[in-house]
């Protein structure tokens, strides 16, 4: 994953509306539900609610899928399976490394 990617979806997910968005998606029944759904769930107007699921569109962290007349959407899983492991090298490489010379013996 390039730093792009890792730095828009941090961006994405720099938002708690949007992070509790993405805990309603992974708790519903096959892990997919509406605007409307979502709204429910969020003292939000659905207007607001439809803003931040754009934003995590355009991240890429979840989908939309056609249904009827609706758009029902879903946690991209790989996305976060990428983001898990950029997290990690990203963190990993941030981390000093003990220098073993400078321990006392």
């Amino acid at each position: 994953m390039r730093d792009d990617d890792i730095a828009n979806s941090m961006r994405a997910l720099g938002h708690p509306v949007r992070l509790e968005i993405l805990r309603i998606l992974a708790t519903q029944q096959q892990g997919q539900c509406c605007c409307a759904d979502v709204t429910e769930s969020l003292t939000l107007a659905q207007s607001t609610v439809s803003q931040h699921i754009k934003v995590l569109l355009d991240a890429g962290l979840i989908d939309r899928r056609a249904h009827g007349t609706r758009n029902r959407y879903c946690i991209r899983q790989d996305r976060f399976a990428e983001l898990s492991a950029a997290f990690g090298g990203l963190l990993e490489g941030l981390t000093p490394t003990p220098n073993k010379e400078a321990e006392p013996a």
